[in-house]
């Protein structure tokens, strides 16, 4: 269904730091893709990128963490950090459509999400990796990223690889696959707040 105007500014800005991570995001739902991104995981910055790119989303994110222990702490953090940006910048979800999906090749791999903006957090993640690294990035981290982004969006995403064989088309296949569905479940399709409760 195509956009409806909304003169609301759905951005956010957010900033956490710990012992272990100190981490910037920025985002802006109805942007155009636009992105910076410092993750200090190279191949999550990849991800990241293509995640903008692909939802629509404009992101910047600065992030310096303890990599030298590994990459953890920092993947895991910017995942809450995102979860709790897109959900800030969502304001009261009036006229959100809510859900998304989508159904993402690249080359051998199929990737699908499901995912529903409706204040309950679960996370359902099928995908196995024959490597365990990709240039310092962990690929257990892949679904770590998804939980703990499920836990601070408030969110129901299910992700699933459903054919492939390389390690990088198929994580590549699941977050653009991600960005698909956020860009259809974040855009304005209507002026209500989409559920019977009458609050998300």
């Amino acid at each position: 269904m195509p956009q409806k105007k909304d003169n609301r500014v759905r951005s956010a800005k957010v900033q956490r730091k710990t012992s272990e991570t100190e981490i910037f995001i920025e985002l802006n739902l109805d942007g155009s893709g636009r992105h910076s991104i410092d993750s200090g995981v190279v191949f999550l910055d990849h991800m990241l990128a293509n995640f903008s790119k692909h939802s629509g989303i404009d992101l910047t994110v600065r992030c310096k963490g303890d990599t030298e222990i590994d990459d953890h702490h920092s993947v895991e953090d910017i995942a809450l950090v995102m979860g709790t940006a897109i959900l800030d910048a969502l304001k009261d979800k009036k006229g959100i459509q809510r859900y998304g999906w989508a159904l993402i090749p690249m080359d051998e791999a199929l990737a699908r999400c499901a995912l529903d903006l409706g204040g309950r957090s679960f996370c359902v993640f099928k995908a196995s990796f024959s490597r365990s690294d990709i240039n310092g990035f962990s690929t257990e981290m892949v679904e770590h990223f998804f939980v703990s982004l499920s836990r601070t969006l408030q969110a129901n995403i299910q992700l699933r690889v459903i054919e492939g064989n390389n390690t990088h088309h198929k994580i590549e296949a699941l977050f653009k696959a991600f960005a698909y569905a956020m860009k259809q479940a974040v855009s304005i399709t209507g002026t209500a707040i989409p559920s019977t409760k009458g609050t998300l």
